[in-house]
């Protein structure tokens, strides 16, 4: 239960915090911030429907959107925290649009699993929801006719999706794949810069040891051997560990950006070359890092076996001065506070460090799909279309006005919090109301969502994001779609690769493996085929730039 709710939580933060942490972030991903999404919203917002275009026994705007009753069949993953069909979401929901959904869902851990076997049994739900439709599987169900193009149905029936698209055409593209069709829809979130949870200095360690955030790599080092020697937790004890980490996967791409990288398996610098990090030198040169704090015993040396509960259990013991988390009091216990502070990227021996990898804008998988089976795609489209709007995404996110909120300044879309009915937490009732809780799903992140919700602590968050991250802060890699064969290629490459990386990592870092054996590491790499993963990542990455 701990587990799921960390992942309700998550996921009310990526909602109601993305346009706290991403305010002043721009890269080329973003057209027009949430301009695009507040004009949309006004587009589709309505429910008289007395001017509304009909096609088909289908509105082109306003509710219901169908003359006739109409059921579709969903597949979508679930949360476990109430039957779908109760939630006032989804009857209000109903009640607008006059379609019946049922719903065909599966327990998160297992809905991948289940996700495949609906593919290849045929039995199709006529959509999919919160489905992480990864691009290969767009890419190859979409050319089998299986999931069907929406690109004609977004300009037809989509007026709020349409206009995000319209004004931030390189999330259009993002969505895009080779052969010109469109077969999932995104989370967008333009304005959004975590792309993963960064890391955070225990303040109470830099309170006691008098220190001032590092900025380079050799203060950093200098800072973490303070901690081991001069007892910052002031218990008399050598118990402090001056970084945490679990496997290394919570902080390799915050680190790697020391380094000048944007990301842990390729990405595009400056210049627009697209690089396979592994075996860049400023990859060596984390490794070296890493080995060094491990030698010195500065990096704790249960990362490759400890869980993250284990690790959190140091924190709330006030033994770790610096780990990664999606808030700080998620590790260290308490309640939120500015007592801790984001870590700021701190600069190598590489020019032009530190490097940040923001957030792509959007979500790299799609969220909504709709299948063959489908009898009215005109209709499903219009339906999710709502989730796009300012009125749909708080409907969907935060529930009918009067449950876990109201509105304060309606004009202004300015709300405010109620209190939870029996004492609840927020975040647990929130679930019962919205199947929009512990997945990620179709729609988009407007400012306005959050008008008089966020707290002291969202805005410190916004604060520290907009002077640490978001200045040197670059997406990556775009949502480049592949070739079916180049998938296939890339896809197999890649695996072994991964297996090989990850084991020689931990060697290179623990001193199994000395850092002499680069050059050899890298040879091997390359006869793995390191360099045609980043050939192909290349084409795509071309084809994307030249719009095609």
């Amino acid at each position: 239960m701990q587990k799921l709710k960390r992942r309700g939580a998550l996921a009310l933060s990526l909602l109601l915090l993305a346009s706290l942490l991403a305010a002043c972030g721009s890269s080329g991903n973003t057209a027009g911030g949430n301009t695009a999404g507040n004009s949309g919203g006004e587009a589709n917002s309505g429910t008289n429907a007395s001017n509304s275009e009909n096609t088909g026994g289908v509105k082109k705007d306003g509710f219901p959107i169908v003359d006739e009753p109409l059921t579709l069949t969903m597949f979508a993953p679930d949360a476990g925290m109430a039957d779908w069909n109760t939630m006032p979401v989804i009857q209000e929901m109903e009640k607008l649009s006059g379609i019946k959904v049922e719903f065909q869902t599966s327990p998160i851990d297992s809905f991948s699993t289940k996700k495949n076997l609906v593919f290849a049994s045929g039995d199709l739900p006529d959509m999919l929801y919160a489905a992480d439709i990864t691009p290969a599987e767009q890419v190859t169900y979409g050319s089998q006719g299986i999931l069907i193009p929406l690109e004609d149905l977004i300009d037809n029936y989509a007026p709020n999706l349409k206009k995000i698209l319209d004004e931030n055409p390189d999330v259009r593209k993002n969505i895009t794949t080779t052969d010109g069709h469109i077969y999932a829809l995104p989370f967008i979130d333009t304005a959004a810069v975590w792309y993963r949870g960064p890391m955070w200095y225990n303040g109470k360690f830099l309170k006691a040891l008098n220190a001032e955030e590092p900025k380079t790599t050799e203060e950093l080092y200098t800072y973490l051997k303070r901690v081991k020697e001069e007892d910052p937790n002031g218990n008399g004890k050598a118990d402090e560990i001056p970084l945490s980490s679990v496997k290394l996967d919570d902080l390799r791409m915050f680190f790697l950006g020391f380094w000048g990288m944007y990301d842990t398996v390729i990405y595009a610098d400056k210049d627009g070359k697209v690089h396979y990090s592994p075996q860049e030198e400023g990859y060596k040169g984390y490794l070296t890092f890493m080995n060094r704090l491990w030698k010195d015993e500065l990096l704790d040396h249960e990362t490759f076996s400890q869980t993250d509960d284990q690790k959190k259990a140091k924190g709330k013991n006030n033994q770790v001065a610096l780990f990664s988390d999606y808030h700080p009091y998620f590790t260290l216990g308490g309640e939120p506070n500015a007592d801790h502070p984001l870590m700021t990227p701190v600069a190598s021996e590489i020019a032009g460090t530190p490097v940040y990898g923001k957030h792509p804008g959007m979500s790299a998988n799609g969220t909504f799909a709709i299948t063959k089976s489908n009898p009215s795609p005109e209709a499903t489209m219009r339906w999710i279309d709502y989730q796009y709007s300012y009125e749909g995404a708080t409907l969907w996110t935060q529930g009918p006005e009067g449950l876990l909120w109201q509105y304060k300044d309606k004009e202004n879309k300015v709300k405010e919090w109620l209190p939870v009915p029996g004492g609840k937490e927020r975040e647990d009732y929130r679930g019962t109301i919205t199947p929009n809780y512990g997945i990620l799903t179709p729609g988009v992140n407007l400012k306005e969502l959050t008008n008089g919700l966020k707290s002291e602590f969202d805005e410190w968050i916004d604060q520290q994001t907009q002077t640490k991250l978001a200045p040197i802060g670059k997406p990556p890699f775009p949502n480049a779609f592949l070739t079916t064969d180049e998938q296939s290629e890339v896809s197999a490459l890649l695996s072994d690769l991964k297996t090989y990386v990850t084991q020689m990592e931990a060697k290179f870092v623990t001193g199994q493996e000395p850092l002499e054996n680069w050059d050899k590491y890298v040879s091997q790499l390359k006869k793995m085929g390191s360099d045609r993963v980043a050939e192909v990542y290349q084409a795509a990455y071309d084809r994307w730039n030249q719009g095609s």
